[in-house]
């Protein structure tokens, strides 16, 4: 009698990688829920719908919803994290002249928080439905706004508190205007739903940058094109 050829066994899966997998799915899909249903539809059993998971698994690897909630503002998902806007190489970039960093710090920033239409959608529902949960993701933010102080200025905020009160305004600024550009084209002039817009609105920050904190080489300003004077002045919508 012929014997007949076995199939192949399938792979095995490592436990640790169908953890770290199941993992990613359900941070994946607190931002999801989050911006269809805001923080009032946000819950485990939403979450683990969502992931196509049982809820069981959040308890297990995250231990309740506040946690996975921290977890998911610490990872990135939600807020750039500071490290993420050093660029490729970040001892090169604390390196550079205090102007250099700064402008270009708020140039890594705009581009982060534009990558992320679910964090501005998170954002905009935060203004409106304040409460346990939207605190954790507040308190996060103000773990990366003290990063974000030390990488930005160190001593020299700490001796110049006005930049630190000027830095403020333009991280509430930024993401007041790309809140705005959800739904408004034009505002003071400039189209913030377009690059060239941004160009324009970096270029001013590398100019104060350089202005307050020293010279920064040229490098977003080139990309803006100034606008004619004789152009009139468009409402703000």
């Amino acid at each position: 009698m012929t014997k007949t050829a076995s199939s192949p066994a399938a792979p095995r899966v490592r436990p640790g990688r169908d953890r770290d997998a199941t993992k990613a799915r359900i941070l994946a899909a607190v931002g999801v829920v989050l911006a269809r249903d805001g923080f009032g539809g946000l819950g485990v059993n939403a979450i683990a719908k969502e992931a196509a998971v049982d809820k069981v698994l959040i308890y297990r690897y995250f231990g309740g919803l506040e946690d996975l909630l921290g977890e998911w503002g610490a990872s990135g998902r939600f807020w750039p994290r500071a490290t993420d806007l050093l660029g490729d190489d970040p001892e090169a970039f604390l390196a550079l002249p205090l102007a250099e960093r700064y402008a270009r710090f708020f140039e890594h920033f705009v581009d982060a928080l534009r990558a992320r239409p679910l964090t501005l959608e998170i954002l905009a529902a935060e203004i409106v439905e304040r409460n346990a949960l939207t605190a954790i993701l507040e308190s996060e933010r103000e773990h990366w706004g003290e990063e974000a102080s030390r990488v930005l200025g160190g001593r020299v905020f700490a001796e110049r508190p006005e930049m630190q009160g000027l830095t403020l305004l333009l991280i509430a600024g930024v993401q007041y205007l790309l809140l705005r550009s959800r739904k408004i084209r034009i505002f003071g002039g400039l189209d913030i739903q377009q690059d060239a817009g941004w160009a324009e609105l970096k270029a001013s920050i590398r100019k104060t940058a350089a202005t307050l904190l020293g010279a920064a080489p040229a490098r977003a300003a080139a990309t803006a094109k100034p606008r004619a004077a004789s152009k009139p002045k468009r409402r703000v919508v």
